[in-house]
């Protein structure tokens, strides 16, 4: 792997010279970071041993532990105990779920506004419509069928038409072959699964006909991706997202009830 295995014949350190200001975790993190921008670190890379890094940066081993398990924890790293190939500290091979979950929760604790959510998920949304109407195949458009086909049940609670409606949009997202807008569409819609829940709970009996609207908005965006047909495809899913939040502003909270298109 590129050189940061602790036991590579050819790490001459040179990467991890010692650090001006050692107080702090901080600059631990700082100095990995700028090593994946750089490209010097790649997925898959292992670093050196805990020990060894603390010696390279001139640092406590305390430090060095904060800095990895911070990085742990946003799914930079991955650390593993005993040995073997897949023991030790490297690079996640994996980021999408962390970047994922970074997104859900900025935008959770954001409390955008309406507008900005609207136009973001439209930005992404047809994109992801567009290039999705191109690239899906047919076991692509298979499940976004049986998705549609089980929001059509009668006795569908509302929690889980929900779970169903997040699933056909991130489907789509997934299809495109676009996994960072596939990452964001996610991470927006996640953000939003409570307050779409609970909306979802305070329409009492408007529910049944909002529920058909949405159902109906749903075969038309996918008659367009069956049929190849991007322009109808992108223009489908904003009329639908718009006309969304145009009848349930609720979602984005109390500041926020005004038509998005206004």
């Amino acid at each position: 792997m590129a050189g940061f295995a602790a036991d590579d014949g050819d790490q001459d350190g040179s990467a991890w010279r010692p650090l001006v200001r050692a107080h702090t975790y901080e600059l631990v993190v700082e100095r990995i970071e700028e090593q994946i921008l750089d490209g010097t670190l790649r997925v898959g890379d292992r670093l050196p041993a805990e020990r060894d890094l603390a010696g390279m940066l001139g640092i406590s081993r305390s430090a060095v532990r904060e800095a990895l398990r911070a990085l742990q924890a946003q799914g930079v790293l991955r650390m593993a105990v005993g040995t073997g190939p897949d023991s030790g500290t490297t690079v996640a091979a994996m980021p999408s779920q962390a970047l994922t979950r970074l997104l859900r929760l900025h935008v959770g604790l954001a409390n955008f506004p309406l507008r900005d959510v609207v136009e973001a998920r439209v930005a992404l949304e047809r994109a992801s419509a567009r290039s999705a109407a191109l690239a899906a195949t047919d076991a692509d458009l298979a499940e976004l069928r049986d998705l549609l086909d089980r929001m059509d049940d009668p006795d569908q609670d509302r929690d889980r038409f929900n779970e169903l409606d997040t699933d056909f949009h991130v489907a789509i997202a997934e299809a495109s072959g676009n996994r960072l807008v596939a990452d964001m569409t996610i991470a927006i819609r996640e953000s939003l699964r409570c307050p779409l829940q609970q909306a979802f709970r305070d329409l009492g009996d408007s529910w049944g006909p909002i529920a058909e609207v949405l159902r109906e908005d749903h075969r038309g965006v996918l008659r367009a991706l069956a049929d190849r047909d991007p322009q109808q495809a992108e223009q489908r899913m904003e009329a639908h997202i718009r006309g969304f939040y145009a009848r349930i502003p609720e979602v984005a909270g109390p500041d926020a009830r005004t038509d998005p298109r206004g």
